[in-house]
């Protein structure tokens, strides 16, 4: 008898194998090469209850979306199917599922009582006939039908690839609207796929450059209300804000959380100058980091919290640059041809993202921390802006078209420079920031 768990921690994940052996487990390794989408099947989870139909439909095809918006895997159609899933305890007939070249299947099943939801689910090697991970249960109400849809997806994924989630997340926003020389942008939040827009500032100032914290319950972002750059917290859940305390007549803006949420760094222009500060959010304190007569912004803590990367033009071009988090001196890391901007480190602490402009076009790419391996993963009229999946596998961005009728729009591309894809907004979109794992 199998034993759920009522449960988000899944105890062991599989290695990487680049394909699937006789007697081994099912495997995907995720590497810089082509890589040939795994061939699965999830046929329609099974409603447990009358009221569970609708529910059960819509959770599997979100799972399947997930999964093949990786470019990882390849849904297989449901009209290929040989036997039917019409219960969840019922044996699986491997060979009906060999026979239509599956190489994992996921089933499920869905219970709905009064405003309750709950999803069962098991995901398995058809090869090898085997379960990989123990079963698993996630329960909530009925709102939360798409948060559990992302969470099965969640295990499976990390299941077959070893890598860490990041389907249950959102993304803050710019959302804009209007013709070019009028845009109207507003703050906004989503899932990470584009569902469940919710705004969270109206369209009368400018908002730019949200950032989540680490926690994913706040958001720093720069406002032009007052005619002059200043920076905000807001309150995701309460919509509530705070203007942050900066000294009269400077102007500060790029905000960025620490890791352990509790100061802020930041760009302030005064005098001709502009360098970085870090505040403390509980004083409202600020120290002085930089004091080189240039222009010194875009920072971005490493994950440990130890050092900053940030953009300077000290050496007459916009470069990245590497210093303690207390400030200090500061050790230039990128050296190719072109002008870079906007880095950000990545979650898992090994690479940087960063924008590169270079004959004409922009690019979002990527470096070690030692601005070894740089490799450029996009390229068009204008791509700026990454941020990270809280797995560090996939990073979204802003891509503008040319153009008096240009638009800005969001994409996503994994870190090895495939799978890139659109992400669908209601309007224009820019400046997104990609939250830790939902709790």
């Amino acid at each position: 008898m199998m034993k759920f768990l009522t449960s988000l921690f899944l105890g062991a994940a599989l290695l990487a194998a680049p394909v699937h052996a006789q007697n081994q487990p099912l495997r995907i390794i995720i590497d810089e090469g082509v890589i040939e989408p795994m061939p699965f099947a999830v046929p329609d989870f099974v409603p447990d209850s009358p009221a569970a139909a609708d529910y059960a439909r819509e959770i599997t095809r979100v799972v399947a979306s997930d999964l093949t918006g990786t470019g990882l895997f390849r849904e297989i159609p449901s009209d290929a199917f040989i036997s039917p899933v019409s219960s969840f305890e019922a044996s699986v007939q491997f060979a009906d599922w060999k026979a239509i070249n599956a190489q994992a299947l996921v089933t499920g099943a869905v219970n709905v009582s009064g405003n309750r939801l709950s999803v069962r689910f098991r995901v398995w090697d058809v090869f090898s006939g085997a379960e990989l991970g123990d079963g698993l249960q996630f329960a909530g109400t009925v709102d939360g039908w798409r948060r559990m849809a992302h969470k099965v997806a969640d295990q499976v994924y990390s299941r077959i690839t070893g890598e860490g989630p990041y389907f249950d997340s959102r993304v803050a926003f710019v959302s804009e609207s209007g013709p070019k020389d009028q845009r109207r942008k507003r703050l906004a939040i989503m899932d990470y796929d584009g569902a469940n827009v919710q705004y969270l500032t109206d369209s009368s100032s400018i908002v730019l450059a949200p950032r989540f914290s680490p926690t994913g319950d706040r958001l720093l972002y720069t406002s032009y209300e007052t005619g002059s750059p200043r920076i905000y917290v807001l309150d995701v859940n309460s919509v509530k804000r705070q203007v942050l305390p900066t000294q009269e007549g400077t102007m500060s803006f790029a905000p960025r959380f620490s890791p352990d949420g509790k100061t802020v760094l930041y760009s302030l222009a005064q005098g001709g100058n502009t360098d970085l500060w870090r505040m403390d959010i509980s004083t409202g304190n600020s120290v002085r980091l930089t004091s080189a007569p240039s222009i010194e912004t875009a920072p971005s803590y490493s994950p440990d919290g130890s050092q900053i990367v940030f953009e300077s033009d000290r050496s007459g071009t916009p470069q990245l640059y590497i210093m303690p988090a207390n400030g200090g001196e500061a050790t230039r890391i990128s050296f190719g041809k072109g002008r870079y901007g906007t880095p950000v480190w990545s979650p898992r602490g090994d690479l940087i993202a960063f924008t590169k402009q270079s004959k004409g076009r922009f690019h979002i790419g990527v470096m070690r921390i030692d601005g070894s391996e740089e490799r450029l993963l996009t390229a068009s009229f204008l791509d700026e802006g990454p941020t990270w999946s809280p797995n560090g596998r996939v990073i979204m961005f802003t891509r503008e078209t040319q153009g008096a009728s240009g638009r800005s729009t969001l994409y996503s591309v994994d870190i090895s420079g495939r799978n890139l894809r659109p992400v669908r907004t209601p309007d224009g979109g820019s400046d997104p920031s990609w939250s830790p794992l939902l709790n």
